[in-house]
């Protein structure tokens, strides 16, 4: 509203009488009540978590969770983990569970149960805020299934996802450990470099990995002129079952003789890759 002033101003000259003046006073003497409750109410909070400060420190360094979060985890939850089994029995126990309806093996609507409303509540908060945090491992989780359940499904897995990690830190009396952003790319290594040496053969270019550091070991181009010398499946005296390779009659890098070298090309001790 901030390059609406002088706009509103206008707006308010010729209809704005005394006995409106009266009442937006009175209405913004109240706003201004309710904020002072409000910082009232957190001095005492503040004054009473004071012996649970060390599991307070170790919550916020969760990504998305923030002072008040921690504050109705330890209110809600306690930071004694030993009254739950385990980590699904609290998952269950705040309702961020799915729902097991079945009927006559006809799996049923998955809604989660009515529970404690207060935590799964600062949970989602807490799933969405760490939903838009930048290269963090709970940011890559909540894409990587946002892209195959949606959003709400996405948010409420991480809130799952981030109640399970509040129990092993509570009960383990341990900090938070980052994986990073990158975590899903470096477990599944081999399958991201071959998908994307795959969208680049498919945009017409060759791609020459280069690994960083040593050993110096590059994967060979296919230039245009040697596409015809590209040998195929090799006769190993066993009819393979499947359409045979055409890769170098379509003059694109062939992904089912080179994917053994790319394979091994990765699973070098350095890891990391360049294209040119």
């Amino acid at each position: 509203m901030r390059g609406k002033r002088k706009d509103l101003e206008r707006a308010l000259e010729g209809t704005f009488t005394d006995d409106q003046r009266w009442l937006l006073d009175k209405e913004l003497r109240q706003v201004e009540w309710l904020e002072a409750q409000v910082v009232t109410l957190e001095q005492e909070i503040e004054r009473r978590v004071i012996p649970f400060e060390e599991q307070i420190q170790r919550l916020v360094t969760i990504p998305g969770v923030e002072r008040k979060t921690a504050w109705t985890i330890v209110a809600e939850i306690g930071v004694d983990m030993s009254v739950f089994p385990d980590a699904r029995h609290l998952a269950s126990w705040a309702g961020l569970c799915p729902g097991n309806r079945e009927s006559a093996g006809k799996r049923m609507s998955g809604r989660t149960r009515k529970a404690n409303r207060y935590v799964k509540r600062a949970m989602c908060q807490a799933a969405w805020a760490a939903s838009h945090t930048k290269d963090t491992y709970l940011s890559a989780f909540y894409r990587r299934l946002s892209v195959r359940k949606g959003s709400p499904k996405a948010v409420m897995a991480l809130a799952h996802h981030l109640i399970t990690v509040v129990y092993q830190m509570l009960s383990r009396a341990e900090g938070y450990i980052e994986l990073g952003g990158d975590y899903y790319d470096r477990r599944n290594k081999p399958r991201v470099v071959a998908r994307l040496l795959h969208r680049l053969s498919r945009l017409g270019y060759y791609a020459q990995l280069t690994p960083i550091g040593p050993p110096q070991i590059s994967e060979e181009t296919l230039p245009p002129d040697a596409a015809e010398s590209v040998p195929t499946t090799p006769n190993t005296g066993k009819k393979k079952r499947g359409r045979t390779c055409k890769c170098a009659q379509r003059r694109i890098v062939c992904k089912h003789m080179t994917s053994a070298n790319i394979n091994s090309l990765i699973q070098q001790p350095t890891s990391g890759a360049q294209f040119s």
